[in-house]
């Protein structure tokens, strides 16, 4: 009797656990150097290229004179590893491009990468599978937008997507052009 009691008080416990070690790592997600904004750090710069780094959930605004601003991220639900496969939850690793600007997406704002190249669909063809697409930098759900920078807490929750909070996706939508390199490493 009593392991009935206390096998579902160990499973709540660790799933509390878990929680709550995902909120005090995403709790304080925010832009890096915020008390810039973005057209300033920029300095009259254009933005030469965009690098994530996936295990350091950042996301870097390079010009010629190197990092003008950092955001702090959050990934596919499956962050480690190359995005093989449409469904893997991987956000993809290697050098791409932002190949769109939706201002009317289901997510605030969003900017398309142009994953997969054709590596990564032969890749997921050899695997007899499709390598997806549908890639993008984005803000949080609409339909959850009064949540504000607390759906952080989840960690990482996108499809393969990279995400930011809506206030930093507003200056890197303003500010990103189309055919912006953006390479994304591990």
């Amino acid at each position: 009797m009593k392991f009935k009691i206390l096998l579902p008080l160990i499973i709540v416990a660790a799933g509390l656990a878990w929680a709550l070690d995902n909120y005090l790592s995403y709790k304080n997600i925010e832009t890096i150097n915020s008390e810039i904004p973005l057209k300033q750090a920029l300095g009259g710069e254009q933005i030469s290229k965009i690098r994530v780094y996936k295990s350091k959930r950042i996301l870097e605004i390079l010009t010629s004179k190197g990092v003008a601003k950092s955001y702090k991220i959050a990934l596919g639900r499956e962050p480690e590893g190359h995005k093989e496969v449409q469904g893997d939850g991987k956000t993809p690793e290697g050098n791409y491009t932002i190949n769109g600007k939706n201002p009317n997406s289901a997510y605030h704002l969003n900017l398309g990468i142009s994953y997969p190249n054709k590596a990564d669909v032969a890749h997921a063809k050899s695997l007899g599978k499709s390598a997806g697409g549908d890639i993008k930098i984005h803000g949080l759900p609409n339909k959850f937008s009064y949540l504000g920078q607390s759906i952080a807490a989840f960690g990482d929750w996108t499809e393969g997507c990279i995400a930011l909070v809506n206030d930093d996706m507003d200056e890197l939508f303003e500010h990103v052009k189309i055919g912006t390199p953006i390479e994304i490493l591990p």
